[in-house]
């Protein structure tokens, strides 16, 4: 009796958990459908419910797989497009601080020299400050690579709005100027290099103002 029992429940409620089932799938919430797409019509098997998307005007099933990260190797072309802005960043890093304190004491000697009243004292003055910056930057700067320098002059430039060939004329003489850019011509560089943040110095500038967030952020 009890195997008869059994035999007839056991598909009893299959057939009751097909029927809850559909039941569900029919419920399912299809308001925010847009009313000119055609809704879903269920059959005797839709039984689960899936994610949907409108596309092309049709609703059809849609999911969200998981992120699947693909790595290959660095182009040659884009690794060296790498390395020079690494080379170019770490050089920005290295020189700007000189290049600030070098805006500094500009404006600090220009508005000293500016209340000196003759040629005698003002030269006087700019040997004294000669003194002092070399106690304070030779040795460091003595450490800076020809690439390294020439980014110097470039940030240079940018705090002080003038050319180093024109700040050493300014305050040492056009001989001396003279001589440092011929020293400056054998290692590759020149003192009068410009500097243009919206032009070939896009690059630095775009560095510059990142770590002058640092100092002032």
């Amino acid at each position: 009796m009890r195997f008869r029992l059994f035999k007839y429940w056991l598909p009893v409620s299959v057939l009751l958990l097909l029927i809850g089932t559909r039941v569900s799938a029919q419920s399912a919430d299809t308001s925010a459908i847009p009313p000119d797409i055609p809704k879903p019509e269920y059959g005797p098997y839709d039984t689960i419910l899936v994610p949907a998307k409108v596309y092309d005007g049709q609703l059809l099933p849609a999911n969200t797989i998981e992120y699947t990260w693909v790595h290959a190797p660095m182009p040659p072309a884009m690794r060296r497009r790498v390395e020079e802005w690494t080379r170019l960043r770490n050089a920005v890093y290295v020189t700007y601080p000189y290049a600030r304190r070098a805006g500094m004491i500009m404006n600090e000697m220009n508005a000293k020299m500016a209340l000196l009243g003759t040629e005698k004292e003002r030269h006087r003055y700019v040997l004294s400050r000669e003194k002092e910056l070399k106690k304070e930057f030779t040795q460091p700067l003595e450490q800076l690579s020809i690439y390294q320098g020439r980014i110097l002059m470039k940030l240079i430039n940018r705090q002080t709005g003038n050319n180093c060939y024109d700040i050493i004329k300014e305050y040492k003489g056009g001989f001396t100027a003279r001589f440092w850019q011929t020293v400056a011509f054998f290692f590759s560089s020149n003192l009068k290099q410009p500097y243009d943040a919206k032009g070939d110095d896009q690059n630095i500038e775009a560095i510059v103002q990142e770590v002058e967030r640092m100092y002032h952020g």
